[in-house]
C-alpha cells in the first residue's frame, strides 16, 4: 500500500514537471519585435555610399559576434552622426550579408558628447522586458564603433548622469570607460 502511494505520488511529480515549461508549436508564429526607436526597415535603412572619400566603421552582430563594416561616406562623421548611422542598423545589403544589430530594444535613447577622447555615451534603457539577452553585443557595438575612431580613448556609458555598470566580454561589468580590447574575443574579421 505504501509502494502504491509512493508510485502514484512520483507518477503525478513526474506529470507535473514534465508539464513545466514552454510548450512546442507546430508552426511559425507571428512575433512582435521588442520596443526601441531604432527600427531598419527596409524603407528607413541606410544606403552604402561606395564612392565616399572617407571611411566610416560601423560594428554589427552576426552569430553572436561582432563584426566590422566599413562605409564609404563624403566626410569624416562626428561622434553623435557615427552613433547615429549604427543606431540606424544595417542596410539591406548588409542584412542580406547575414548582419543585424543587438542595438534594438537594448536603449529607448542613445547620445554621445565626446570630451578629450571619452565618448560619453548618456543612455535611457527601454525599462521593458523585451526577452532579448544580447545587452553584451548591444554594448559592443557601440564601444567598438566609437573607438574606431581616432579622436575617441574609450566609451563611459551613463544613465541619469551617473555611470552605468555594462557587460564586457568576459562577462564582467565596468562603469570604467571601455575599449574595443574589452570586446576583442567577440571581433569576427570583416
Amino acid at each position: 500500500m505504501i509502494r502504491a502511494a509512493r508510485a502514484v505520488a512520483v507518477t503525478a511529480l513526474l506529470t507535473l514537471v514534465a508539464a513545466c515549461g514552454v510548450p512546442a508549436e507546430d508552426r511559425p508564429r507571428a512575433v512582435t519585435p521588442p520596443p526601441g526607436p531604432f527600427p531598419y526597415p527596409a524603407t528607413a535603412a541606410p544606403t552604402a555610399a561606395e564612392t565616399g572619400a572617407v571611411t566610416e566603421v560601423l560594428y554589427f552582430s552576426r552569430d553572436d559576434r561582432l563584426v566590422p563594416v566599413t562605409r564609404r561616406i563624403d566626410e569624416v562623421p562626428a561622434p553623435d552622426v557615427q552613433l547615429r548611422d549604427l543606431l540606424a542598423g544595417p542596410t539591406p545589403g548588409e542584412r542580406d550579408d547575414g548582419l543585424t544589430s543587438a542595438l534594438p530594444g537594448a536603449f529607448s535613447s542613445a547620445v554621445v558628447e565626446l570630451t578629450d577622447g571619452l565618448a560619453r555615451v548618456s543612455v535611457t534603457l527601454t525599462g521593458v522586458d523585451t526577452g532579448r539577452s544580447d545587452g553584451l553585443l548591444a554594448h559592443g557595438q557601440i564601444v567598438c564603433t566609437l573607438t574606431a575612431r581616432t579622436d575617441v580613448t574609450g566609451v563611459l556609458f551613463l544613465e541619469g548622469g551617473a555611470p552605468l555598470s555594462v557587460p564586457r566580454a568576459d562577462g564582467s561589468l565596468s562603469s570604467e570607460p571601455l575599449t574595443a580590447a574589452d570586446y576583442a574575443v567577440l571581433i569576427s574579421p570583416r
